[in-house]
């Protein structure tokens, strides 16, 4: 089936149950230099909007508070030429209680987060669609 890309930044159905599966994600920020940079990283969604969580420091987190345009790609371990690419903006908002790691926890790991430090300064970052390209 071919590429379908959307101009519109709707997620089709697929892609949002794609999103709301345990799969992991790639997104790509851009380094100073202009190189991609690329994290695996665990996601879920609101609305149309993806939601992941990260630590500020990280490449990733500074990269986007420099520079909030990124990239999601997300495709089934069981089927990777199905797939959504998701091409936005980030935002990213303090979460001091550590509440998105903590639920994407039990939705990928199916307990509480195993690494959860209270020393790390927690954001949720939320990429809203630009362009929504769907692969499936």
């Amino acid at each position: 089936m071919p590429t379908q890309p959307s101009q519109h930044p709707s997620l089709p159905d697929e892609a949002r149950a794609l999103l709301d599966r345990p799969e992991h994600a790639v997104i790509a920020t851009v380094e100073p230099s202009g190189q991609p940079q690329l994290s695996v990283v665990w996601v879920t969604r609101d609305g149309d909007d993806v939601l992941l969580s990260t630590v500020r420091g990280r490449y990733k987190t500074e990269n986007l508070e420099r520079d909030p345009r990124a990239t999601l790609l997300v495709y089934p371990a069981d089927n990777p030429y199905s797939y959504v690419e998701v091409r936005g903006t980030a935002t990213l908002e303090d979460d001091p209680d550590q509440e998105l790691i903590e639920a994407l926890s039990m939705k990928y790991l199916g307990k509480a987060y195993p690494s959860r430090n209270e020393e790390e300064k927690r954001v949720v970052v939320r990429l809203t669609p630009g362009k929504v390209v769907w692969h499936g």
